[in-house]
């Protein structure tokens, strides 16, 4: 059943009439709505050679339904899949919403993956149409036609680049919208029926989890499923129209869905896409999100570069900094959680906001933050207490591709640094006698694309998705996760060996960038690391260190004592925890290269693939457990443009102080 509105739109818009459906169980429903009931609001904004460039709800409206019509008219139906390629741009994000008010399904893909990765993809989700971003993508594409030759169609967004191509599949995203208006007109009420055909259980996104452990699987999401988790969330946080937010991550990554799709179609707040990646900081500072969403590794990025100002600061500024960092750790959370600060606390944090916290929130562009999320992967609790502490709204939420993003959420006034919160309004979890985490509600998926084995092997009978992760509730039912339960693992000793908590302690060090822990199985717990090259190279260059590049920096004999310095640090406060004490590193090495997802050592998400590492790297772990000193190894390595080389060194390996663990006071 729908319902006719007329909507009146200014600026020289002609009035046109709109079909708006009662029941808003699908995006494009929720489109029209929009363009009914807030018009002139601002719906997407994109930063282009330096100025931001506007659209409202009513304008967005009229360039989805020209690009769909455009898309319907070069034959795209009903179950259809549309590959989408590129950075966060609003047409993008617009040509999602076309293939589903026509019925099809939007396939978003990294923009960064070789075009040898986005092969399997293509290839697996039959994708016969693709819009992209630019010309880089339009090149990936073509250079994949010997191996996969079924794309008829590739729509590009930037006409940069392309006046002297000449291939027939190709059209631009301007040409494609003036065809759609011509077929509209030629079809008049087609658009409108199509929208009336959607259901809310039709596929509304297929994205294609990480591959950690194995090839990549098409996760199918519904309507209803990503508007359940778009609903809870905007209910939970109180999320409205007014919200900014800045979309910059991958656009194939469940967050981003979860964020700037679902969430905005369900609150009507507005999309902002930055210039570039290289610019997000920069246009961050200017829009003033006030609703943001990063990884781990963002908040971690901000973090470094925040240390590396103050360290080229001067010594009374940095003085200023430590005092008031010193102040904020003591009281900081408390006051952004309401809990009582004794007066001269309150006092001295009130100071430290004017001369150090507003400023330094300033810089991030965290300024309007009224709530931050991060997600993806577990976030150390140092970082997460040291954004707390200067009061940014800084949450967790736990989920996965399969659940929409959406399991559990922590309630304002309500944080834990060790949890990832309580269970999301609607969502059921509970944990299997093996500690695995297991999952109920609206928002699961439907299955694995063409994969009901794997479907299978993660929906039980009774409806329940098993994670995959190890957790444990507290006293007061939030739930904390361990770490990946394939990772979870023994000492010899029998202590409980968690890699990924040890590596996001360490990580939480400026100087150090990723780090991948061993141990299972073993007597003592030894760890690979790589420096952040900015920050270390800083740090180096203010020494006066000459170094030629990323190999010869790690491997100098300064280097390793300033990596060795943050490992002890972890050590100690590992120490001070009764269940991780035995977990102490106490070998580390620190490796020639930057572990790379074009080397298949990290997922696109930036997760680390261990059983690959441990393979690929098995020389090094060996060398690392025989008590050497040093180990010789080579390295193949894919550059950007595809071709392939060798890295070698000579790799020093350290030992380090561990500490007697301490007894908890009774």
């Amino acid at each position: 059943m729908a319902i006719r509105k007329r909507a009146r739109h200014h600026n020289n818009r002609p009035q046109q009439e709109t079909l708006v459906q009662t029941e808003l169980d699908t995006f494009p429903r929720r489109l029209l709505q929009h363009g009914v009931d807030r018009p002139l609001r601002p719906a997407f904004r994109e930063k282009y050679l330096g100025i931001w460039q506007s659209w409202d709800w009513a304008q967005v409206n009229a360039e989805v339904r020209a690009l769909a019509c455009g898309l319907a008219a070069l034959g795209f139906e009903r179950g259809m899949h549309l590959a989408i390629i590129g950075d966060n741009r609003p047409r993008l994000y617009w040509a999602m919403l076309a293939a589903q008010a026509l019925g099809g399904v939007p396939v978003p893909l990294y923009q960064d993956a070789p075009a040898a990765d986005m092969a399997y993809v293509l290839d697996n989700a039959e994708i016969h149409y693709a819009v992209v971003e630019d010309q880089e993508q339009v090149d990936k594409l073509l250079e994949l036609r010997a191996d996969y030759p079924g794309i008829a169609h590739i729509i590009y967004e930037d006409e940069r680049g392309m006046r002297h191509y000449r291939q027939p599949e190709l059209s631009s995203f301007a040409a494609v919208q003036e065809l759609g208006r011509a077929w509209d007109r030629d079809h008049p009420g087609a658009y409108e029926a199509a929208i009336a055909a959607g259901k809310g259980s039709d596929h509304a996104i297929m994205l294609y989890t990480s591959g950690t452990t194995g090839k990549p699987k098409g996760v199918c999401q519904s309507h209803a499923a990503l508007l359940a988790a778009g609903t809870g969330g905007v209910g939970f946080d109180r999320l409205t129209e007014r919200e900014d937010i800045l979309s910059y991550l991958p656009m194939a990554w469940v967050g981003d869905c979860l964020f700037s799709l679902a969430q905005a179609l369900v609150a009507g707040f507005t999309v902002n896409c930055p210039e570039s990646g290289d610019t997000v900081l920069t246009d961050m500072r200017e829009i003033g999100p006030t609703y943001y969403f990063a990884p781990p590794r963002i908040f971690e990025n901000m973090l470094t570069t925040v240390m590396i100002r103050m360290e080229d600061a001067g010594a009374i500024k940095r003085r200023l900094f430590h005092h008031f960092m010193e102040v904020a750790r003591r009281c900081g959370a408390d006051i952004l959680d309401g809990k009582p600060v004794p007066l001269a606390d309150r006092a001295a944090y009130a100071l430290g906001n004017v001369l150090v916290y507003g400023p330094l929130k300033n810089v991030l562009g965290l300024s309007r933050v009224r709530v931050a999320y991060t997600a993806g992967a577990a976030i150390g609790p140092d970082l997460f207490r040291f954004y707390r502490s200067i009061g940014v709204n800084l949450k967790q939420l736990y989920g996965s591709t399969e659940t929409c993003a959406y399991v559990c959420l922590q309630p304002d006034g309500h944080i834990k640094f060790d949890s990832v919160g309580l269970p999301a309004p609607g969502v059921e979890v509970r944990l299997a006698d093996n500690g695995e985490v297991l999952v109920r509600s609206p928002a699961t998926m439907e299955g694995y694309y063409k994969r009901p084995d794997a479907t299978a092997e993660v929906i039980d009978a009774e409806g329940y998705f098993h994670t995959g992760d190890a957790g444990m509730f507290d006293a007061e039912g939030h739930l904390k996760i361990i770490d990946r339960a394939a990772d979870v693992g023994r000492m010899n000793d029998g202590a409980m060996f968690a890699p990924n908590y040890i590596e996001n302690k360490l990580k939480f060090f400026p100087f150090i960038k990723e780090a991948v822990a061993f141990g299972h199985a073993r007597d003592q717990v030894c760890a690979f690391i790589n420096i952040d090259m900015e920050a270390v190279g800083n740090w180096a260059e203010r020494r006066g260190i000459a170094y030629s590049g990323y190999t010869d920096l790690a491997a100098h004999p300064q280097t390793y004592e300033l990596v060795r310095d943050c490992v002890e640090k972890v050590n100690a406060g590992l120490a001070a925890e009764a269940m991780m004490a035995g977990t102490q590193v106490h070998r580390f090495l620190v490796l020639h290269k930057e572990l790379d997802p074009d080397d298949d050592e990290l997922t696109r998400t930036r997760k680390v693939r261990r059983k690959f590492i441990a393979e690929k790297y098995a020389v090094l772990i060996d060398a690392l457990y025989s008590g050497k000193s040093t180990q010789f190894i080579t390295t193949q390595v894919k550059f950007e443009d595809g071709r392939t080389g060798a890295v070698s060194a000579d790799l020093k390996i350290r030992d380090c102080k561990t500490y007697p663990a301490v007894q908890a006071a009774a």
